[in-house]
C-alpha cells in the first residue's frame, strides 16, 4: 500500500518545467500508488470550473487517467485554489476533502490540513481566508464574466505578493499553539500541512506525548516535494528531482 501526498505547486502557464515535472510524476510515481493526496494550491489560481485553459486540461486529464489506472485522488482546496468545485472533481475522477481531514496512513490516524488555517499571526490573512470560503462570497465571484475573474485573480495575486515582502517570516509561519489545538481537537498525533513553503518535520511533545508536524515544501523548476508513505511505516518527507 503506497500513498502519496503533495502541496503547493502553483501550476500556471508561466512555470511550464513545473507542470511538466507534475505530468510525468502523474504517469509514473503516482501510477505506482493506492492514493494520492493534493493539499492546496496544486493551481496558481482557479476562477472556476467553467474556466478551463491548455493547462488546466492537461492535469485534468493526466488525474483521469491516473483515476481510471486505479490510484485513488482526494483534493484539498488551498489558498490559491478555493474556488475548485465538483465538475473538476467529476472530469477528473477525483474527490473533494475538507479541511481539515482525519485519514488513516498507514498503523495511525493523521490530520491532514493546508495549512492556511494555522497561519493565525497573519491577521490581514486570515480576514481575506475567512470571506474566500464563505459559500456566498464564492458564488458572487462565479457570477461575473470570465475577464473579470481574470483580473481579479491577477489583482490579488499582485496583493498578495506585496504584501508578503513586507510581513515579518513568523507572521507567515504556523502559531504552535493553534497546531496544538488542532491536533488535540482531533485526537492525533502527527499533523501533515503544506502553504508555508517550509519543509521540515518537527518532533515535539503533546500533552505527554511525542508528536509530529510533516510540513510539505512547494514544487520548484526541477525539483518537487512529496510525502510518501509505505504500507505502515512512518511517513517520509522527500525532495525528488522533476
Amino acid at each position: 500500500m503506497t500513498t502519496l501526498l503533495i502541496s503547493d505547486l502553483h501550476l500556471h502557464a508561466g512555470q511550464p518545467d513545473i507542470a511538466h515535472g507534475f505530468l510525468n510524476y502523474l504517469e509514473t510515481e503516482a501510477r505506482h500508488a493506492d492514493t494520492l493526496y493534493l493539499l492546496g494550491d496544486i493551481f496558481e489560481a482557479w476562477i472556476g470550473d467553467d474556466y478551463l485553459g491548455d493547462l488546466e486540461r492537461q492535469v485534468i486529464d493526466a488525474l483521469k487517467r491516473l483515476s481510471d489506472a486505479g490510484t485513488q485522488i482526494y483534493f484539498m482546496h488551498g489558498n490559491r485554489d478555493f474556488l475548485v468545485g465538483n465538475a473538476f472533481a467529476d472530469a477528473a475522477g477525483a474527490t473533494l476533502l475538507d479541511d481539515p481531514s482525519l485519514v488513516a496512513l498507514g498503523n495511525q490516524r493523521v490530520l491532514l490540513m493546508h495549512g492556511d488555517s494555522l497561519c493565525t499571526g497573519d491577521e490581514e490573512y486570515m480576514k481575506f481566508r475567512a470571506k474566500a470560503r464563505d459559500p456566498e462570497w464564492q458564488a458572487q465571484i462565479l457570477a461575473l464574466p470570465v475577464e473579470q475573474r481574470l483580473e481579479l485573480a491577477k489583482s490579488l495575486r499582485l496583493q498578495s505578493s506585496d504584501a508578503n515582502t513586507q510581513k515579518a517570516d513568523a507572521i507567515m509561519d504556523v502559531t504552535p499553539s493553534e497546531v496544538e489545538a488542532a491536533m488535540r481537537a482531533h485526537g492525533v498525533t502527527t499533523l501533515i500541512h503544506g502553504h508555508t513553503h517550509r519543509p521540515a518535520v518537527h518532533d515535539f511533545e503533546l500533552d505527554d506525548q511525542s508528536a509530529r508536524r510533516i510540513v510539505l515544501g512547494d514544487w520548484q523548476p526541477g525539483s518537487g516535494w512529496e510525502i510518501r508513505v509505505e504500507d505502515d511505516a512512518e511517513p517520509q518527507l522527500r525532495e525528488f528531482a522533476i
